[in-house]
């Protein structure tokens, strides 16, 4: 009955966007796109299947339809019934906002809505693109908030240079921006709250300010974090004779694991959990049961949870996502890969892992 599911990009034409999804031979409509939200749940852009026998009905449609028999039967109660992630593509063809995003505490009391944690996978970069990527050192919540009301953000922010194929996880807390220049994969957790601190003092079309949420990022920025986060290396696993998975952040809300495969890999829908296939390179297909679908870079793809035995073939690199059990899907194959505990805590730059 199940097989994996596309579905209908919702684009959203924020100012800082651009035309870059043409790069992944998408025809846009006219205009600048800023997001292209993939697999959400999410009132502010819910996802509608593009293909096959439940082309036309909404991801919230299917969950109230079959249930766990799409979600997992592993989800808590809370993720089972709202759906806990959210993809999106993102085109910064200029700078975003320097924001951050609250963590469940303070997003359920002041949003009504659980909080944010993200990771972004680095698909294009113009060469000396970068990221805002936490506070310089010794950045204080005091220092910070006199710098907004003089107007000097900017010379207390700490800047990495990225490039394609750079992983970088942004946990809720973590002042952040993404820079000029840049497409990106965003894994994250299934909310829209975001603060944002500073916005260049740019107008929209209308010649106004966006709003700035300066209490409530003040509030929630971990002036801490920066010291303690880098970009994720990962840990690098051998499957087939020829392919790789490297587990790149694991925690609580996610799992993300980047596959390079130049050959066939079998996988199985057990019912336990759903899987996100996001393609960042090269190309494919899916096979499962009763057919296959071809799969290519920009596409992202949801495996239901009872699909069953499916595999993947080609020559491509994908994002695999999905929440995880801590134990049995990360440590365990991670310590029997040969790596120790304290390895493996080091792919969850947030801290989470354990």
């Amino acid at each position: 009955m199940f097989y994996p599911l596309k579905f209908i990009p919702v684009y959203k034409n924020y100012i800082w966007g651009g035309r870059n999804f043409e790069k992944f031979g998408r025809e846009l409509p006219e205009g600048i796109y800023a997001e292209s939200w993939e697999i959400s749940c999410h009132p502010d852009g819910v996802s509608v299947v593009s293909n096959g026998e439940f082309s036309g009905m909404s991801l919230p449609e299917l969950i109230q339809k079959f249930g766990r028999q799409l979600v997992g039967n592993s989800l808590s109660e809370k993720d089972a019934t709202t759906f806990p992630l959210l993809v999106k593509f993102i085109d910064a063809n200029d700078k975003l906002s320097i924001q951050v995003h609250p963590d469940d505490n303070y997003a359920l009391l002041h949003e009504n809505e659980y909080g944010k944690n993200e990771t972004w996978y680095v698909i294009y970069a113009n060469p000396g693109s970068k990221m805002v990527y936490g506070v310089k050192p010794g950045t204080t919540k005091e220092i910070f908030a006199k710098a907004i009301s003089e107007n000097s953000v900017e010379e207390y922010l700490r800047y990495v240079e990225v490039f394609p194929g750079d992983v970088l996880n942004v946990p809720a807390g973590l002042l952040h921006a993404i820079g000029e220049g840049i497409v990106l994969a965003e894994i994250q957790q299934n909310s829209n709250s975001t603060y944002r601190v500073y916005d260049y003092n740019r107008v929209d079309k209308n010649g106004n300010k966006r709003p700035l949420h300066i209490q409530k990022a003040l509030d929630v920025i971990d002036f801490g974090l920066s010291a303690r986060i880098e970009k994720s290396k990962g840990l690098e696993i051998k499957i087939g004779s020829c392919s790789t998975k490297k587990y790149l952040v694991a925690n609580k809300y996610y799992s993300i694991e980047l596959y390079d495969i130049q050959e066939k890999i079998e996988e199985n829908a057990d019912g336990s959990k759903f899987y996100i296939y996001v393609f960042v390179d090269g190309g494919g297909k899916i096979n499962y049961e009763s057919g296959s679908i071809q799969v290519k870079c920009g596409e992202s793809v949801l495996i239901p949870a009872s699909m069953g035995p499916y595999s993947l073939e080609g020559s491509m690199k994908f994002i695999k996502s999905y929440v995880p059990e801590i134990k049995s899907d990360i440590i365990a194959p991670l310590m029997a890969a040969g790596y120790s505990e304290e390895s493996i805590s080091d792919i969850c730059n947030s801290g989470v892992l354990f």
